[in-house]
Protein backbone atom coordinates (compact mmCIF):
# COMPACT_ATOMS: atom_id res chain seq x y z
CA UNK A 1 0.00 0.00 0.00
CA UNK A 2 1.50 3.04 -1.10
CA UNK A 3 2.05 5.74 2.02
CA UNK A 4 -0.53 8.53 2.52
CA UNK A 5 -0.25 12.28 3.35
CA UNK A 6 -2.06 13.71 5.78
CA UNK A 7 -3.09 17.15 6.14
CA UNK A 8 -4.67 18.29 9.08
CA UNK A 9 -7.33 21.12 8.65
CA UNK A 10 -8.57 23.61 11.66
CA UNK A 11 -10.43 27.16 11.73
CA UNK A 12 -12.58 29.38 14.00
CA UNK A 13 -10.34 28.84 17.23
CA UNK A 14 -11.12 32.15 17.89
CA UNK A 15 -8.32 32.62 20.82
CA UNK A 16 -9.24 28.29 22.31
CA UNK A 17 -6.83 25.44 21.02
CA UNK A 18 -8.83 22.57 22.55
CA UNK A 19 -6.85 19.49 23.68
CA UNK A 20 -9.03 17.21 21.70
CA UNK A 21 -7.96 19.50 18.48
CA UNK A 22 -4.42 18.68 19.16
CA UNK A 23 -5.27 14.63 19.31
CA UNK A 24 -7.07 15.10 15.98
CA UNK A 25 -4.59 16.75 14.21
CA UNK A 26 -1.64 15.16 15.84
CA UNK A 27 0.26 12.72 12.68
CA UNK A 28 -0.42 15.21 10.35
CA UNK A 29 2.60 16.32 8.02
CA UNK A 30 0.91 19.57 7.80
CA UNK A 31 -1.84 21.78 9.35
CA UNK A 32 -3.67 24.53 7.86
CA UNK A 33 -5.55 26.86 9.98
CA UNK A 34 -8.59 29.17 7.91
CA UNK A 35 -8.39 31.81 10.04
CA UNK A 36 -10.55 33.36 12.85
CA UNK A 37 -6.93 32.34 14.79
CA UNK A 38 -7.67 34.96 17.34
CA UNK A 39 -4.62 33.99 18.98
CA UNK A 40 -0.82 34.61 19.54
CA UNK A 41 -0.36 30.92 21.01
CA UNK A 42 -2.68 29.28 18.84
CA UNK A 43 0.06 28.54 15.19
CA UNK A 44 2.71 27.48 17.33
CA UNK A 45 1.02 25.18 19.11
CA UNK A 46 -0.24 24.18 16.14
CA UNK A 47 3.28 24.28 14.65
CA UNK A 48 4.79 21.73 17.30
CA UNK A 49 3.12 19.22 16.11
CA UNK A 50 3.53 20.04 12.03
CA UNK A 51 4.58 22.44 9.83
CA UNK A 52 1.37 25.10 10.20
CA UNK A 53 0.34 27.49 7.74
CA UNK A 54 -2.89 30.17 8.33
CA UNK A 55 -4.76 33.01 7.30
CA UNK A 56 -6.39 35.80 8.67
CA UNK A 57 -10.22 35.62 9.05
CA UNK A 58 -12.32 38.46 10.02
CA UNK A 59 -11.86 38.58 13.83
CA UNK A 60 -7.60 38.80 13.36
CA UNK A 61 -6.12 41.08 13.87
CA UNK A 62 -2.67 39.77 13.21
CA UNK A 63 -1.31 41.39 10.13
CA UNK A 64 1.29 38.80 9.83
CA UNK A 65 -1.47 36.91 8.91
CA UNK A 66 -2.02 36.52 5.29
CA UNK A 67 -5.72 36.39 3.76
CA UNK A 68 -4.71 33.30 1.64
CA UNK A 69 -2.25 31.07 1.34
CA UNK A 70 -1.43 28.45 -2.29
CA UNK A 71 0.65 25.38 -1.21
CA UNK A 72 1.51 22.77 -3.11
CA UNK A 73 0.68 20.09 -0.82
CA UNK A 74 2.35 16.06 -2.24
CA UNK A 75 1.35 17.53 -5.76
CA UNK A 76 -1.66 18.89 -4.79
CA UNK A 77 -2.90 23.14 -5.16
CA UNK A 78 -4.40 23.28 -1.95
CA UNK A 79 -6.21 27.02 -1.28
CA UNK A 80 -6.73 28.60 1.89
CA UNK A 81 -8.67 31.58 2.73
CA UNK A 82 -11.07 32.42 5.82
CA UNK A 83 -14.20 33.07 3.43
CA UNK A 84 -15.43 36.08 4.49
CA UNK A 85 -13.99 38.38 1.77
CA UNK A 86 -14.33 37.52 -2.49
CA UNK A 87 -10.86 35.45 -3.32
CA UNK A 88 -10.30 34.69 -7.12
CA UNK A 89 -10.25 30.88 -6.59
CA UNK A 90 -9.93 29.68 -10.14
CA UNK A 91 -6.95 32.33 -10.44
CA UNK A 92 -4.92 30.02 -8.37
CA UNK A 93 -6.04 26.70 -10.13
CA UNK A 94 -6.43 25.17 -6.60
CA UNK A 95 -7.40 21.07 -6.25
CA UNK A 96 -8.46 21.75 -2.77
CA UNK A 97 -9.85 24.59 -1.57
CA UNK A 98 -10.08 25.69 2.33
CA UNK A 99 -12.52 27.87 4.24
CA UNK A 100 -13.89 28.71 7.65
CA UNK A 101 -16.06 31.78 8.87
CA UNK A 102 -19.51 30.32 8.62
CA UNK A 103 -18.49 27.67 11.21
CA UNK A 104 -20.70 24.80 9.77
CA UNK A 105 -18.50 21.57 8.89
CA UNK A 106 -19.04 20.95 5.04
CA UNK A 107 -17.21 18.64 2.39
CA UNK A 108 -17.83 18.95 -0.95
CA UNK A 109 -16.65 17.51 -3.92
CA UNK A 110 -17.69 20.21 -6.69
CA UNK A 111 -15.57 19.02 -9.97
CA UNK A 112 -12.12 18.56 -9.74
CA UNK A 113 -11.70 20.79 -6.54
CA UNK A 114 -12.67 19.33 -2.98
CA UNK A 115 -13.81 21.93 -1.11
CA UNK A 116 -13.53 21.85 2.45
CA UNK A 117 -14.92 23.99 5.85
CA UNK A 118 -13.93 22.14 8.51
CA UNK A 119 -16.30 23.75 11.19
CA UNK A 120 -15.66 25.45 14.42
CA UNK A 121 -12.96 24.25 16.27
CA UNK A 122 -13.29 27.12 19.47
CA UNK A 123 -15.99 28.05 21.49
CA UNK A 124 -19.56 26.41 20.80
CA UNK A 125 -21.22 28.27 18.76
CA UNK A 126 -25.37 27.96 18.45
CA UNK A 127 -26.11 24.03 17.91
CA UNK A 128 -23.20 23.70 15.68
CA UNK A 129 -20.49 20.59 16.32
CA UNK A 130 -17.23 21.71 17.32
CA UNK A 131 -14.95 19.75 14.76
CA UNK A 132 -11.63 19.91 12.75
CA UNK A 133 -11.39 18.00 9.67
CA UNK A 134 -8.27 15.87 7.87
CA UNK A 135 -7.58 15.24 4.54
CA UNK A 136 -5.65 12.27 3.28
CA UNK A 137 -3.84 12.30 -0.04
CA UNK A 138 -3.23 8.87 -1.45
CA UNK A 139 -2.04 8.32 -5.32
CA UNK A 140 -2.29 12.41 -6.20
CA UNK A 141 -6.23 11.94 -5.14
CA UNK A 142 -7.56 13.95 -2.05
CA UNK A 143 -10.33 12.36 0.41
CA UNK A 144 -11.64 14.34 3.66
CA UNK A 145 -13.36 13.65 6.17
CA UNK A 146 -15.29 15.67 9.67
CA UNK A 147 -13.68 14.89 12.92
CA UNK A 148 -16.21 15.81 15.64
CA UNK A 149 -14.29 16.63 18.90
CA UNK A 150 -16.15 15.39 22.34
CA UNK A 151 -16.33 18.28 24.32
CA UNK A 152 -18.62 19.74 26.91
Amino acid sequence: MEPSFEIGVISDTHGRLRAEAILALAGCDVIFHAGDVCGPLIVPQLAELAPCHAVAGNCDDDDALPLTVLQVVAGLRVLVHHGHLPVDEAACRPDVVITGHTHVPKVEQAGAVLRLNPGSAGPRRFNLPVTVARITVRQGRASARLIPLDVP
